[in-house]
């Protein structure tokens, strides 16, 4: 089974002499992100970057180019350019990214033999390759105690972060405290965020200007890794190694603790805030952040607790991974909370039920790979136990009337139905569709008469019946709708 980090490889040969036009170029980039993009909104500028880093990468690396793949690595980039070119959305960025490491991986990688291969080499180029800056630039000095010592602690420390920063932005308590740490020197020149924007950029432009691409060799479970009298190559060195699984493993799961602990006593407990802090800014901030988080983990639990490796035999980081896949766990279901609490106060949407059923795969995902690790199966059947639940839950949604559901939740828990809440959006409604009718006329019965509102009923009632006149059209659920009109109607008339 190919892995992101194999158990051998061989790479193309590194200069532990990193070259100065390298430097200069990466340097240059990281600048021009920075006039480009910090503090600035996203447009054009993003399909000009893509281009200067394109052209930079091919000028540096023209000894190495497959010059037979030229002409389709440059239509891919063109084709996910046109997308950013039309508007910057989130699709429109990951396009750039793929377009750009694919046309990459094409004409550079001389070991791309199969799709497998070329979706880990992609995978590899962007979550391992920005870390090869650090290494490259510590191998460059041959320090090797520094180079192993990085090597273990990159990965917690880097993802360490960005677990604070996901925390930070699911709660407000840890935003204040942390905050509170910075002493706020006006004096200081030094912008931190500056410098962590150019350290960033300059990482995720690496791996375009310095090209290495790994020989993945495929390992069987039972193989021995090493012989026994082999010392020289010990089980924790790598990015994913046993030293550094062990150390992440303890760091995510002290740092998971501070969010569970502060969920238990104040979402769950409803303990008293602070007086800066209300609770409803507590409990309805921070729902998809967290889900973010358990997807970062879930990732990270896959890629380390490999089959047979050194992690998954390991009895002490075996506990650690159960205990922190209990605290993900807890972390989605606080999330599903949290987001129940904002939908009591401003009512549903087609994306906050989308949400609580993405939260609920999550969970059952979560779930899945604990069952993996602790029956010891193969990512193979964790794929198709996946799949199963995704079907399922996909069937399930076909059959449910989302937007009857939607409309009746919205009237039943608004200011004019209940006295509390918000104020019922008659314009979703209206966009809901013909299924939606049967809450608009509730909504309309607790209103005062309003002929604008009553005219786009009647043409959603319209648009009903000419649905139903054409027996290609027909549905099981709009000709419930319609026997339920047909009743008020004559019930109207009568």
């Amino acid at each position: 089974m190919t892995s992101l980090v194999p158990p051998e490889t061989t790479t193309q040969s590194v200069d532990s002499n990193l070259p100065p036009t390298k430097i200069a170029v990466m340097l240059a980039l990281a600048a021009l992100a920075d006039w480009f993009f910090y503090d600035q909104r996203l447009g054009l500028s993003v399909v000009i970057f893509a281009i200067a880093l394109t052209s930079a990468s091919l000028i540096l690396n023209r000894g190495n180019l497959e010059h037979r793949r030229l002409l389709l690595a440059g239509w891919i980039v063109f084709a996910g350019l046109l997308p950013a070119f039309e508007d910057i959305n989130a699709a429109s960025l990951v396009i750039i990214a793929l377009a750009l490491g694919t046309a990459l991986m094409l004409t550079t990688n001389p070991y791309l033999d199969s799709l497998v291969r070329g979706a880990a080499s992609l995978l590899e180029l962007y979550l391992i390759g920005p870390l090869r800056l650090f290494q490259d630039a510590i191998r460059a000095f041959n320090l090797p105690v520094l180079t192993r010592s990085f090597t273990l602690w990159c990965v917690p420390l880097l993802l360490g972060s960005l677990f604070v920063l996901l925390f930070m932005a699911a709660n407000p308590l840890l935003t204040k405290w942390i905050s509170q740490l910075n002493p706020g020197d006006p004096s200081s020149y030094l912008s931190i965020s500056r410098t962590l924007f150019w350290i960033a950029a300059a990482a995720l432009v690496w791996p375009f200007i310095h090209i290495r691409w790994r020989n993945h060799i495929e390992v069987a479970d039972d193989r021995p890794r090493f012989a026994e009298n082999d010392r020289s190559r010990p089980a924790d060195t790598g990015f994913f190694g046993a030293g550094t699984i062990l150390r992440s493993l303890i760091l995510f799961n002290l740092l998971f603790s501070i969010q569970t602990i502060l969920d238990l006593i104040y979402l769950w407990g409803n303990g008293t805030l602070p007086a800066d802090v209300t609770y409803a800014s507590y409990a309805h901030r921070g729902a998809y952040p967290l889900i973010i988080t358990a997807l970062l983990a879930a990732s990270f639990v896959l890629v380390t607790m490999r089959p047979g490796g050194p992690a998954e035999r390991s009895r002490l980081m075996r506990s650690l991974v159960y205990f922190w896949i209990g605290q993900n766990v807890l972390l989605v279901i606080s999330a599903m909370l949290r987001l129940d609490l904002y939908v009591q106060i401003y009512l549903l949407t087609y994306w906050r039920i989308a949400a609580f059923v993405w939260m609920l795969l999550v969970v059952l995902g979560l779930v899945l790979i604990l069952a993996r690790i602790v029956q010891r199966r193969s990512n193979e059947w964790l794929i198709h136990a996946n799949l199963t639940a995704l079907a399922i839950v996909l069937y399930t949604c076909s059959l449910t009337n989302f937007a009857a559901i939607i409309a009746d939740y919205n009237m039943g828990h608004s200011r004019e139905a209940s006295g509390s809440g918000v104020n019922l959006d008659m314009d979703y409604l209206i966009r809901l569709g013909p299924q939606a009718l049967p809450a608009i006329d509730r909504a309309l019965q607790l209103r005062f008469f309003d002929p604008s509102l009553v005219y786009r009923r009647n043409c959603l009632v319209k648009e009903q019946r000419e649905q139903m006149t054409s027996w290609r059209s027909w549905g099981f659920r709009s000709w419930r709708l319609q026997r339920f009109l047909d009743r008020q109607q004559a019930a109207t008339t009568g």
